[in-house]
């Protein structure tokens, strides 16, 4: 009579999935307290792996050997989403598309499911968190409605294939991760265990049939996704919405894209109908603009879109001490150097002021080419001044208060010519690399800070 074997216990981190044969206070993986909890194991005498159809005798090639194919890829009816993924959906891939509740993910995802399925594909959606009445109401105000698509509430991985080897869709959305579990493995739905097994799972389906699979996950409280860093690891593409719920704009970046840029940005607005694609962002979001001390439209490229975002700074003297710094919009130790900058080599008295900076829309900004376009608006708030009319500024600024050049400048000033601009302060050696005339718009070059002060802001 053979015995039986053991069932394990250890103890694994909800944060990042460190696991230990002992309960931790604080995991020694991510640093997160309270995090570990304790989970059976039951032990597998065969491997794990994930088979993706590959042969187990084929030879080691030559790289140049190696035959290749351009990639297939459909549309999924919104332009921007396309944008990110890089032209569109590819049959096998994993997009794992992550957010806060209530950004806009499961109704972006099945109104891409609907447009897919118009287009004669089939495509099923599984939802672990709503009812299929609650999918069809939604469907019904978002006008997501095709004879193609198919709703299934299920958080059976082993109920949820069948579905897959039955209807064989060409799309499959899985909302959310954190809601399925596999009966083989004892711990709870969305525990670390359940989420990279089940993951691993779709991913061995989608891979086998060609199914190009949506995944959603949630985010923790620090705005991180909720699960096990492998997840990420897993999937080809991780995509992050940006914008608070009660917000009116959207942004979805990819952070990971085995098959397109990460640079991409895809912008939304959430109407009542919706996410719907906003497609020329710079003049939606200087719709509102007003000329007033401490507002100055820099032009941003993400990828291979140029973009126009009005820049905010507010300066005010304060009692208090240590003076506050705050942002939404740029990194908050790039605005401390900005500032020392400022106090250093331009000799304002503006180290013990209150600053607060936003961009217009919720847009972030991490590019070094707003710090120019950020110098001149705390300097324009601090004394008051309001900048040039109808300019932009643009360019890096170093330590020693030099303005750098940056990359692109000509595909800036072309939008902001095409948006109405007529001038830009620009670093010196992107003017002198430029035609002024054939772009239509009047450039004032800056090699130090002062200098770009003393244009951006006349007397």
């Amino acid at each position: 009579m053979k015995a039986k074997s053991k069932t394990k216990t250890m103890y694994v981190c909800q944060e990042c999935g460190y696991d230990s044969a002992k309960w931790l206070g604080r995991c020694p993986g991510c640093g997160a307290w309270n995090t570990m909890v304790e989970e059976k194991v039951a032990p597998s005498k065969e491997s794990k792996g994930v088979a993706l159809g590959l042969s187990d005798a084929a030879p080691p090639q030559r790289i140049a050997e190696v035959e290749t194919e351009d990639l297939p890829r459909y549309c999924t009816g919104s332009e921007e989403l396309d944008r990110v993924l890089g032209g569109g959906v590819i049959p096998g891939s994993m997009v794992l598309i992550a957010g806060d509740p209530g950004v806009g993910k499961s109704s972006l995802t099945l109104r891409v499911c609907a447009d897919v399925a118009k287009l004669g594909r089939k495509v099923l959606y599984v939802t672990g968190e709503e009812s299929t009445r609650q999918v069809r109401m939604r469907a019904d105000r978002l006008g997501a409605i095709a004879d193609n698509l198919y709703v299934v509430s299920e958080t059976n991985l082993d109920t949820i294939s069948t579905h897959i080897e039955n209807i064989k869709p060409e799309l499959m959305v899985i909302d959310s991760i954190q809601t399925i579990y596999r009966p083989d493995i004892e711990s709870a739905p969305g525990s670390v265990s359940q989420v990279r097994e089940s993951s691993v799972e779709l991913l061995r389906i989608a891979k086998t049939l060609g199914i190009a699979a949506f995944i959603i996950g949630h985010v923790t409280k620090d705005g991180g996704l909720a699960g096990p860093r492998v997840l990420e690891h897993i999937v080809d593409t991780v995509l992050f919405f940006e914008g608070e719920k009660n917000a009116e704009y959207r942004v979805l970046r990819a952070v990971k894209n085995r098959f397109g840029s990460t640079n991409e940005l895809g912008l939304f607005e959430m109407r009542d109908t919706g996410l719907v694609d906003v497609p020329d962002a710079s003049k939606l979001f200087l719709s509102d603009r007003a000329a007033d001390p401490g507002t100055v439209i820099v032009p941003t490229v993400e990828g291979t879109r140029p973009l126009l975002v009005e820049l905010q700074a507010l300066v005010a003297n304060t009692p208090y001490l240590p003076p506050r710094r705050t942002s939404d919009a740029v990194d908050i130790k790039r605005l401390q150097l900005l500032l020392a900058v400022l106090e250093k080599r331009v000799h304002l008295s503006i180290g013990n002021c209150d600053v607060y900076v936003k961009a217009a829309g919720g847009i972030k900004i991490d590019e070094p080419a707003a710090d120019l376009a950020l110098c001149i608006a705390m300097a324009s708030s601090f004394a008051n001044r309001v900048p040039r009319d109808k300019t932009i500024v643009f360019g890096e600024v170093g330590l020693s208060g030099e303005v750098r050049a940056v990359s692109q400048a000509e595909v800036r000033l072309r939008e902001a010519a095409r948006l109405g601009f007529t001038a830009a302060v620009i670093p010196e050696k992107n003017a002198r690399q430029l035609d002024a005339k054939s772009i239509g718009i009047k450039i004032y070059p800056a090699a130090f800070v002062g200098e770009a002060l003393k244009l951006a802001l006349p007397k």
